[in-house]
């Protein structure tokens, strides 16, 4: 590149290996924290910063700028103008060598830019490196540099690799969680190979009453949404209480031993039924083999849990999803359109939190089970990914509720799911609850903004790269802004993701006019 040709932003003008001190060039418009800079080595070699500060620089003493700020504002002379003033006071930028691209390919860098190196803004063609996967492309956003977005330059991640590795999602409210994901889904809807269970917690991905997944022009072959007041086209989420399994309660509804046990005696003796043998029993029925105490509790916590209980020696349901009467192949169901590459949305925002992680818990261990059932007859190439997307994840994941109620199916999945295929999305706004061993596990982690520290210093320290110096920079994202830090990336790639909405419109009318231009021809 021809240097009369080149926009030069600034100049290094010390540093070290933690970070390159770099001088601003007054050229009209700033650096901003996050902006990927670029030096040119050669015609061959050029190193990627990324910016994670700025200060103030200036030759002039901190007591005489005080002073002369001091006189302009009190009235006492004229308004101050200093000689040479742009060579005078300036802005530094500390910024971090992320990537040497190089004839031979992408390294790590391991040496000092020269001083005086002269410092230009990254363009498409310096990132031609980040390239679409050519098998089961997923897309997240498009490559950002501070606040400036490179259309040119989108990113995507494996989708075998991204589903199967797990994911964390840290998102404070109002950053672009739910954006962001329904992004994801509206690209896997593309593939049709992935199977991905989400219990919406807000019935914010189908589109009931707007935009959403459903309008995508897959949607009728790989979308299915199941909920307790389901729309015509879709599925009524109905599910017979005799499919309930006392491990579907493990690590959900928190039991003392004496009740697990009391559980497993109703379920080797009374099989499908025990729920309702539980729940019909009197005081003092099962003398010398559960105490009266024991049972209360456990009636108690059911009705909590599934809205059953006995009213004049009859079983009462009033949780409108589960029942006495039909739903026998409603988690067959939805566990086969998982194996078939569908994504299941199931609406959960009228349930109880428990209630929703308990329906949660009897697909994804289905899913698990025979998944891993799958490889031990050596079947399980034959099976597609499936990945299971939950939200507030400290829900299942965090230290206290593993503690309290012991392992679940989730913690499970995050600990082997890898080898049979089965993947977790794990979103939060409380990393920090989450065990350093489960957070390890979540291979990729896509960061949106976070303003409490504590939540960004848990970010960072699970984090597959290097992102120390970041703290500002998470503390600054704004919506829709987000890094993407990866074992399947050259390095912690900042990412703007489009509203849903937008790309939405926009391929359907792609979609609309390819279909126009098919009936033409």
């Amino acid at each position: 590149m021809n240097n009369k040709e080149i926009d030069f932003v600034g100049q290094v003008v010390s540093g070290d290996v933690a970070g390159i001190l770099i001088r601003e060039k007054n050229v009209g418009k700033n650096i901003e924290l996050g902006d990927l800079l670029i030096i040119d080595e050669d015609d061959n070699n050029s190193v990627i910063l990324k910016v994670f500060n700025l200060s103030f620089g200036s030759q002039i003493s901190p007591s005489n700028m005080e002073l002369a700020a001091g006189l302009s504002l009190e009235g006492m002379g004229d308004e101050i103008d200093f000689y040479e003033s742009n060579l005078r006071n300036y802005t530094l930028a500390n910024a971090k060598a992320i990537i040497k691209i190089t004839k031979e390919g992408i390294k790590i860098p391991k040496v000092l830019p020269k001083f005086f190196s002269k410092i230009r803004y990254a363009t498409k063609e310096d990132l031609q490196f980040i390239s679409k996967p050519p098998e089961d492309p997923v897309y997240l956003g498009n490559i950002r540099s501070g606040s400036k977005v490179l259309d040119d330059v989108p990113v995507y991640l494996n989708g075998n690799d991204f589903f199967t590795h797990h994911v964390l999602i840290p998102a404070t409210t109002g950053r672009g969680k739910s954006n962001l994901v329904k992004t994801m889904l509206w690209s896997v809807l593309k593939l049709g190979k992935f199977g991905v269970l989400v219990l919406d917690a807000h019935d914010e991905y189908y589109g009931r009453h707007e935009l959403g997944l459903k309008d995508h022009q897959n949607a009728k072959e790989k979308l299915r949404y199941y909920s307790s007041d389901a729309p015509v086209g879709s599925n009524t989420l109905l599910i017979n209480i005799r499919t309930i399994a006392p491990e579907h309660f493990e690590g959900i509804v928190n039991f003392t031993e004496a009740q697990k046990q009391a559980i497993w005696l109703f379920s080797n003796t009374f099989r499908e039924n025990w729920i309702e043998r539980i729940v019909l029993s009197d005081v003092g029925e099962f003398e010398g083999l559960v105490q009266d105490t024991t049972l209360a509790v456990l009636q108690r916590k059911l009705r909590t849990s599934l809205g059953i209980y006995q009213k004049d020696g009859e079983i009462i349901c009033d949780n409108p999803v589960f029942s006495l009467q039909g739903g026998e192949s409603t988690l067959d169901g939805i566990t086969g359109h998982l194996q078939d590459g569908k994504i299941v949305i199931i609406d959960t925002s009228k349930l109880a939190d428990q209630t929703e992680l308990l329906i949660g818990s009897m697909i994804a261990s289905k899913v698990f089970y025979r998944y891993r059932a799958s490889k031990g007859k050596g079947q399980l190439i034959d099976n597609c990914p499936i990945s299971i997307i939950i939200e507030e994840a400290p829900r299942v994941l965090s230290n206290d509720q593993l503690q309290e109620a012991g392992e679940n199916i989730y913690s499970t999945i995050a600990r082997e799911g890898r080898k049979f295929k089965v993947g977790l999305i794990a979103i939060t706004q409380l990393t920090s609850l989450i065990p350093k061993i489960i957070l390890s596990n979540l291979n990729t982690k896509i960061i949106l903004g976070n303003e409490m520290s504590t939540e960004r210093r848990s970010i960072i320290d699970c984090a597959a790269q290097d992102l120390s110096e970041e703290d500002k920079t998470i503390g600054s994202l704004d919506k829709g802004e987000a890094i993407v830090s990866s074992v399947f990336t050259k390095f912690a790639i900042p990412i703007y993701t489009p509203l849903f909405e937008d790309i939405a419109r926009r391929e359907s009318k792609k979609d609309n006019k390819d279909d126009y231009e098919l009936k033409l021809d």
